[in-house]
């Protein structure tokens, strides 16, 4: 089965407007693939070079007389955190290719680790990069009578494609030890990759809870502030997400501590040795892990333009997931794994509070119909497609 990655045409129209194009996502995401498909229709040609293969690194001896020697290609540079101080170069050759008339479409850059990548490119490449995140697999680009495989498998191309559940599972188990083994100490060498390791496991077992360092940093037996470059690290790598409180000025006493979830389902289930979807009905994180699941669809589907955040009052008022479009609440979105969904009070005095409008919930079922304090019961999939519609 292929996969449509819908990313393909942001990425081809972002390279048609910008010099270069930095595109960033997790490990065995899909970028290497996304990469390759646009070169092989890339007009004035390309140029593929995976900056983890010794022999591609020793083209780049000479970086600078390589790349201007590639002309009008399209430069494909994998793995660019392995070679940083080619932005430099970049810059100088961005500019030349520029005054010659050629404005756009000369390097595409990718990269596992965005907030390292993005300060370094920033700053080299300011007004000559544009940046493009790329995520699992969603269920906009998976088959929709078939999401139950896509939340126990999650998002990566080669775990929700994988010939069973089995298969699937050690898959990610490898995944989850090749990051530890490998990536953790190329990003954070001071870092002890056990340790995080283990606080990638407690996330799982807390998926969607309030972050509580202290509790996490004595279960570790570190700081408190350790804890937290661990949790930045795994945000960074954007396995992590940190949902933001939302913070304006409601004459509420809001909480203020975000809510933390590891971001691809499959991986949570991975963490917890969770194989098939029985065993993942019984456990605990079953309800957890579909919330993560559908605000990671959701998030994607939204796009850009809106912000993500939680809202929760200590009075009890709280909503799932809040998206805030030019600076203001927009939509309320409360997610449901029952067939048959219902909303407390505290949803209706939220939405309240933030003088909120559209109210949905996201709930299995494939019907959209009324329900009370003004919300609406719908399927992810449909939700999704407004999102993308607004």
């Amino acid at each position: 089965m292929m996969i449509d990655r819908q990313a393909l045409h942001t990425l081809s129209s972002r390279l048609q407007e910008s010099p270069a194009v930095v595109l960033l996502g997790p490990r065995q995401v899909g970028k290497t693939t996304l990469a390759l498909t646009l070169a092989d229709t890339w007009p004035a040609g390309s140029t593929y070079l995976d900056l983890e293969r010794p022999a591609d690194r020793l083209r780049l001896d000479d970086a600078d007389a390589y790349l201007r020697s590639q002309g009008h290609k399209l430069v494909i540079l994998d793995e660019i955190h392995r070679m940083p101080g080619l932005f430099e170069i970049l810059r100088g050759i961005i500019d030349e290719r520029r005054r010659a008339g050629q404005r756009f479409g000369h390097f595409l850059l990718l990269g596992s680790a965005s907030l390292d990548l993005m300060q370094q490119s920033s700053e080299t490449l300011a007004g000559r990069v544009a940046y493009l995140d790329i995520g699992p697999v969603h269920a906009l680009e998976w088959p929709a009578d078939d999401l139950d495989t896509l939340w126990l498998r999650g998002g990566f191309p080669d775990s929700v494609l994988a010939p069973g559940d089995a298969a699937s599972l050690r898959w990610r188990e490898d995944f989850v030890r090749s990051y530890l083994q490998r990536d953790v100490p190329m990003f954070a060498p001071r870092l002890p990759a056990e340790t995080v390791g283990r606080l990638w496991t407690m996330l799982a077992h807390q998926q969607g809870a309030l972050l509580q360092q202290t509790r996490l940093a004595s279960g570790l037996g570190v700081s408190s502030p350790a804890v937290e470059r661990y949790i930045d690290l795994l945000v960074d790598l954007q396995l992590v997400r940190r949902l933001r409180p939302w913070s304006g000025n409601v004459g509420k006493r809001l909480v203020k501590a975000p809510k933390v979830y590891v971001r691809d389902s499959g991986l949570v289930h991975a963490l917890l040795g969770i194989g098939s979807l029985h065993d993942l009905s019984g456990h605990p994180v079953c309800g957890p892990s579909y919330e993560g699941f559908c605000i990671e669809n959701l998030v994607a589907a939204a796009g850009p333009q809106c912000t993500p955040y939680s809202y929760r009052t200590h009075a009890g008022a709280e909503i799932d997931l809040v998206l805030e479009r030019a600076g203001q609440p927009w939509m309320a979105i409360e997610i449901k794994r029952a067939t048959a969904p219902t909303l407390s009070k505290g949803f209706d005095i939220a939405c309240n509070d933030l003088k909120v409008e559209q109210r949905f919930v996201v709930y299995p079922g494939a019907e959209r119909y009324p329900l009370r304090h003004g919300a609406q019961a719908v399927g992810l999939v449909a939700l999704m497609q407004t999102l993308r519609a607004s």
